[in-house]
């Protein structure tokens, strides 16, 4: 190593990404766990998160005074939006293109399984009950995309392509957007959610979208309409959801996100037959902790070579921005 070489620590769970020794083959190395961040960050100048869902980076942020680059092994990085970091000049960098085609895969499939009722045939097969049933058509439904990144843009393409007609909402109102065709301003969000028959979450968790489907936006759905959260399970009002579905005000809900991971066995969510659960892994498909490692590893090439960063975030909104920031 010379004395250009980055050193990184790398934060996880109790269990390191792979080929652990190909990041040491660029950088320095440091492997710790939340106890240890505190005590591995001084002297450091880049860190990965691999453990996105831990809180402590902010809780260590004062022992980072050399550091100038965190990547997230995540799309979202809500949990790193804390105000000693926007405030600094550290990059941020996040895993934008991991998951874009794997989660829009899972929304689809979603949206297909509410049309056929596939989940109630799996019931009934279970139970070894022969009910005939007539199902839907999704050729000319409406979707609404809460989210025109990324993702949201992956979703849009895949239900195009499979028949319904798809529109967005994002922070900006406009015409002609190649993806979405007609995007409406999150501020009109209740004025237009009554006009689809799916709703699909994509958004980041920002101040603005915590809680964004709450009670009165519920009330505006059709009772027809199945809710699609991929995003966070912060954008929706939990108990909210489940009075609506309760009530037989809201025809399903898909979640793979909660705002308590791992959603708790009291949760009356689990026995809901209209409701279909799973465990935050929309976007985990076969490989993809290995494509995770590949995406940070051209980033820190890059880096060590003093090249620009990929995906870098605007820290400000949460957005991904480019191709920027160099060492």
């Amino acid at each position: 190593m010379t004395d250009n070489t980055p050193t990184v620590v790398v934060l996880h769970g109790g269990e390191p990404p792979p080929a652990m020794d190909r990041i040491a083959g660029v950088a320095e190395l440091r492997a710790t766990t939340e106890d240890g961040l505190a005590d591995a960050l001084p002297g450091a100048d880049v860190l990965f998160v691999w453990d996105f869902r831990s809180d402590a980076v902010a809780e260590a942020w004062h022992h980072a005074q050399d550091l100038r680059w965190v990547h997230a092994a995540s799309a979202g990085v809500d949990r790193l939006l804390f105000p000693a970091l926007l405030d600094s000049d550290v990059a941020l960098t996040n895993s934008r293109g991991v998951f874009d085609g794997p989660m829009a895969e899972y929304v689809l499939a979603t949206v297909l399984a509410f049309a056929k009722d596939l989940h109630t045939s799996v019931r009934l097969q279970d139970q070894r009950q022969w009910r005939h049933r007539e199902t839907e058509r999704i050729a000319g439904k409406r979707a609404l995309v809460v989210g025109t990144g990324p993702i949201g843009r992956a979703i849009a393409g895949q239900l195009t392509a499979a028949g319904l007609h798809v529109e967005g909402a994002g922070r900006v109102a406009r015409d002609h957007d190649p993806d979405f065709g007609t995007v409406h301003a999150s501020d009109d969000l209740h004025g237009v959610l009554g006009d689809h028959d799916y709703v699909v979450l994509a958004a980041p968790l920002t101040d603005q979208t915590h809680g964004l489907i709450d009670a009165e936006a519920l009330t505006a759905l059709k009772p027809t309409a199945r809710l699609i959260n991929v995003g966070r399970g912060e954008l929706v009002v939990q108990p909210d959801l489940v009075e609506a579905l309760e009530a037989g005000r809201l025809a399903g809900a898909a979640l793979d996100v909660f705002d308590t991971e791992p959603l708790p066995e009291t949760s009356p969510l689990w026995e809901m037959p209209n409701v279909l659960i799973s465990a935050h892994m929309s976007g985990d498909t076969i490989g993809w902790t290995t494509e995770l490692v590949e995406l940070f590893l051209d980033n820190l090439r890059g880096y060590a070579q003093g090249g620009a960063l990929r995906n870098v975030v605007d820290k400000q909104r949460g957005y991904v921005s480019g191709t920027e920031r160099k060492r």
